[in-house]
């Protein structure tokens, strides 16, 4: 998928719910990597590259996060090239057994994917 083109997520009832309840008016979301690549993981570097994403809240827009996705639970959420690439098409964003997950046509990108606020 190249930067041009738009992403479009689906996020499922359960997951807009879970999101949303920890959003503020005005509040950003990022989809972000959370493997040590950038400011916003919690983990530090290791194998996981590419495999582990979390959504961040934040007051205002990260300019490095300038890819706004478009997404049917009416969010603003952003993300940025260096997580385009584990990105593929039809992403779903879902809740099972109380963890939320990110998937796409390929299959299941992360199974836990967390929410941390800013």
């Amino acid at each position: 998928m190249s930067n041009s083109e738009t992403v479009k997520i689906n996020i499922k009832p359960a997951a807009a719910d879970k999101i949303k309840d920890q959003i503020k008016d005005g509040q950003v979301v990022l989809l972000s990597l959370n493997d040590g690549s950038n400011k916003y993981s919690d983990i530090g570097g290791s194998c996981s590259a590419g495999s582990r994403f979390q959504f961040v809240i934040l007051n205002e827009q990260d300019p490095d996060f300038s890819i706004e996705t478009e997404n049917n639970a009416g969010l603003k959420i952003y993300t940025s090239p260096a997580e385009m690439q584990y990105l593929g098409n039809d992403l779903v964003v879902d809740v099972k057994n109380a963890a939320m997950s990110l998937s796409d046509d390929s299959g299941v990108i992360d199974g836990a994917v967390t929410i941390n606020k800013r």
